[in-house]
């Protein structure tokens, strides 16, 4: 697929989406949206697609919404004349759409892991909070802007970054727009691991994707659909649903396939899974 604001490369089971405005420091404009949309949208039903990197080109990951081209798109909602009751109706339904755009990342079936190099802004919080996983070069910084606005961040940070760090930390970044390093991001739960710079961050996230990649993918799939459900539900909601997810599953014949694996002591080789339906 032709994008003009993310470039897509896939390779042994590994999708590769890397933002690719750095002369903007990779904001969000209004092309994007609809790319990384549609881009999850795909790698959901691909065949050959076992673990995703969102990654980034440049100094920084994401500057976050791109405010000139926002500002535009805002214009004809707060156009004068206009029923109030309308404007809001239909800033509603883009607010939606915008939020769709990055639940789609965390629906996917494969995991998906951020790499996150220089700043992490506003959006850029939203968007890495919906991946499984998050590694940072020691320069990145990470910064929940939207107070200093004037706005309440209303993507998903609010919802998904208090599930991911304390809830009082959450409210401390959202609060006050503190910008936190890679090393304090590490500490409070926010990212897995810190490398030494743009290119060892690379190397890092790619080796963590070959490991996944490289199980069964039926398996991965229901990790991720069973750590998505215990997050939003009790522990008793969540051990049936895995009982029911086990009836369907369980049998596959990847089971056989490991411990044949583990038997001849040789590396295992598992079908892919087959094309979904579309999501979004």
């Amino acid at each position: 697929m032709a994008n003009s604001t993310i470039d897509l490369k896939v390779a042994d089971g590994i999708a590769e989406a890397t933002l690719c405005r750095p002369e903007k420091f990779n904001s969000m404009n209004r092309a994007f949206w609809g790319e990384i949309r549609e881009l999850f949208i795909e790698l959901d039903r691909r065949t050959d697609v076992r673990v995703a990197i969102i990654a980034s080109s440049g100094r920084h990951f994401t500057a976050g919404l791109d405010l000139e081209d926002f500002a535009g798109l805002m214009q004809g909602t707060f156009a004068t004349g206009s029923d109030p009751g309308r404007r809001g109706e239909e800033l509603r339904r883009r607010v939606l759409a915008m939020q769709e755009s990055f639940s789609v990342i965390e629906r996917c079936r494969v995991p998906v892991i951020a790499a996150v190099q220089g700043g992490c802004i506003g959006g850029g919080i939203d968007m890495i909070t919906c991946c499984d996983m998050r590694y940072a070069s020691a320069d990145a910084f990470f910064v929940v802007k939207e107070i200093d606005i004037g706005i309440v961040a209303d993507l998903g940070t609010l919802q998904r970054l208090p599930k991911v760090i304390a809830p009082g930390i959450a409210r401390e970044l959202a609060y006050t727009a503190r910008k936190i390093d890679a090393k304090r991001a590490r500490e409070i739960g926010l990212v897995n691991e810190v490398f030494a710079d743009h290119t060892a961050l690379l190397a890092g996230a790619r080796q963590a994707a070959r490991e996944i990649a490289a199980r069964s993918p039926l398996a991965i799939a229901g990790v991720k659909e069973m750590l998505n459900h215990a997050r939003d539900h009790s522990v008793a909601e969540g051990l049936n649903y895995i009982a029911t997810w086990q009836a369907g599953m369980l049998l596959s014949a990847d089971l056989m396939e490991a411990a044949s694996a583990q038997r001849a002591k040789r590396e295992a080789k598992f079908a892919p899974l087959e094309k979904s339906v579309e999501i979004g």
